[in-house]
């Protein structure tokens, strides 16, 4: 393990990245995950070489070691208006436990055409408008990116207009219509063109839209906001219909001509309906609660239209402020399924990582568990942990832990939440058997039947299955090794001593046996135990006259009543 830990760290460290296109087909080779973590597919297949994410967009081909596309991937759905799209894997192999970061870098492919919110566009132009005047057209939108995105526009030739296309500061392109010749209403009551956005794909995608124009009588002043660009930050928890921001705007007409409206223009759908624009007042209100974590900052643009059909343009930014609403996640990636009781100090039992949706201090994440269990968390890198043992585990003391891990985050009020996993710990034959005595003695009338118990020893052991089952033997004794077996047997299960034949207490007073008791671990663990066993008299012998006459005075005992004395135990 001291080996492999700096190759562990090195993985977490280090991601490994790949780059594909978005609508791969399902099951297409994003590349070769085992060769490029330096295993073979062997290797790769032995270690449970597997990838995780919070959606699995991609999968093992456990033959190859190929990283495969294992579902539909649009750019578009997956990371919205971002410019770079990344997803993040995980890739885990066992034996040992290891972690390794992928990056898919998904590039943007041209599926999709440019597209105008409406199929015609009205306009009304007065006459007295002066060449050189523009007029902003609403933009088409592209949701693909890059060069994929609106790239030009154009119009049908004609003698009153010419197109522009103005950049913003953002790079977006718009489309204005340039008056290049006084119009006369008199002459000629309405112009129509055909507006074609084109995007930049190979080949390029485009959609049109059609251009009525109207001539009106004079109105020779467009409004003026006050501001070209107006910028605004709020809190995300703001109230749903909060105000947020106005922009204003003058005219210098009088009457009709002066009656300013306000309309966005160029403005994405999902601001659209973010936010409300009061067509009188130019105030704008939120519609929805607001999140930081889903959008930052919101872009939109605001024109102000008089009543004589001339407008102008304002860019207002809202821009979003975290709070600390998100508590944070705990995410267990890796737990070991056993942990040896006489495992060392430093051993990984798990794998984990935090996520908090927040920003900054917000999101920041510190982890801790509960004191009285020997556990540790170590910090590794990018929210990642590993949960260690810390001192001695005897699962005859404590079989399982159920260890709390907490991830609190740094905000005011900061927030938390925990999570509890349970380590059980496997057993290893490290207690051996235990006699109940220290010592056995036990009386044994002469004469007994043969095949009669006249002795149980009894040894307990606290490690389970093998480990903890316990058979008995006779070890030693002081008989002569031959004779031992014609005396004495014991049961190996129960540990019951039998007599094997009837003890004669003129010739075997008394002997003793070692008895072990030995347990079914490698290696064997086993105990000795002492037991003596004494032979008892019976009255079972007749007096025996002396040489030449009769023992004692008096008559002699019927030969039927020799032996009915009971035996002393």
């Amino acid at each position: 393990f001291p080996f492999l830990l700096p190759l562990f760290y090195r993985a977490l460290c280090e991601p490994i990245r790949y780059s594909i296109p978005e609508e791969l087909a399902k099951g297409s080779v994003v590349g070769n995950l085992a060769k490029d973590l330096g295993l073979s597919v062997q290797e790769a297949s032995a270690r449970k070489l597997r990838v995780s994410a919070e959606k699995l967009l991609f999968s093992i081909d456990r033959e190859s070691g190929d990283l495969l596309v294992k579902d539909r991937i649009d750019r578009e759905q997956i990371c919205r208006e971002r410019r770079r799209c990344e997803l993040q894997l995980e890739a885990v192999v066992e034996n040992p436990l290891n972690i390794f970061h992928i990056i898919v870098v998904v590039e943007d492919i041209n599926d999709h055409a440019p597209q105008f919110d409406k199929k015609d566009i009205h306009l009304e132009i007065f006459e007295s408008v002066s060449a050189g005047a523009r007029i902003s057209l609403d933009p088409a939108t592209d949701p693909d990116i890059n060069m994929n995105s609106i790239k030009d526009y154009h119009i049908n030739p004609n003698s009153y207009f010419k197109l522009m296309v103005r950049v913003n500061s953002d790079g977006g392109k718009y489309p204005e219509l340039s008056l290049e010749k006084p119009l006369d209403r008199e002459v000629q009551r309405s112009h129509r063109l055909i507006l074609t956005a084109l995007d930049g794909g190979d080949p390029p995608r485009s959609a049109t839209v059609r251009i009525e124009i109207v001539v009106k009588d004079t109105n020779d002043n467009p409004p003026v906001f006050s501001k070209d660009e107006y910028r605004v930050s709020v809190s995300e928890s703001l109230p749903p219909g909060s105000s947020v921001l106005q922009v204003t705007a003058t005219d210098q007409d009088e009457g009709a001509n002066a009656e300013i409206s306000y309309h966005f223009r160029s403005t994405a759908q999902s601001t659209r309906h973010m936010f409300s624009l009061d067509e009188k007042t130019g105030l704008i209100k939120n519609n929805q609660s607001l999140d930081f974590e889903d959008m930052e900052r919101y872009t939109m643009e605001v024109e102000a239209k008089d009543g004589g059909g001339l407008s102008t343009q304002c860019k207002v930014i809202i821009e979003i402020l975290d709070e600390n609403d998100n508590s944070p996640e705990i995410i267990i990636t890796s737990l070991s399924d056993e942990i040896l009781e006489d495992s060392q100090p430093g051993m990984v039992v798990a794998l984990f990582k935090t996520r908090d949706w927040d920003f900054g201090g917000n999101g920041e994440v510190m982890c801790d568990i509960e004191r009285d269990v020997p556990f540790k968390i170590h910090s590794s890198s990018n929210n990642y942990y590993k949960l260690v043992t810390d001192g001695t585990l005897d699962r005859e003391q404590t079989p399982e832990y159920n260890v709390t891990i907490t991830a609190t985050d740094r905000g005011k009020p900061p927030l938390s939440s925990s999570t509890t996993i349970t380590l059980r710990v496997t057993d290893v034959n490290d207690n051996a058997p235990v006699f109940q005595q220290p010592a056995y003695l036990v009386h044994v009338p002469e004469n007994n039947p043969p095949g009669a118990s006249i002795a149980q020893v009894s040894a307990s052991d606290p490690d389970l299955g093998p480990n903890g089952q316990v058979s008995y033997a006779i070890v030693a004794s002081d008989l002569e090794a031959r004779a031992l077996s014609s005396y004495v047997s014991v049961s190996a299960h129960s540990g019951v001593v039998f007599a094997q034949r009837a003890f004669d207490h003129e010739q075997l007073r008394a002997f003793e046996l070692t008895l072990q008791a030995r347990d079914q671990g490698s290696p064997a663990l086993s105990a000795n135990v002492s037991l003596r066993v004494l032979v008892g008299d019976r009255n079972d012998n007749a007096p025996r006259a002396p040489p030449g006459g009769r023992a004692g005075r008096g008559p002699a005992a019927p030969l039927s009543h020799r032996h009915a004395a009971p035996g002393l135990r």
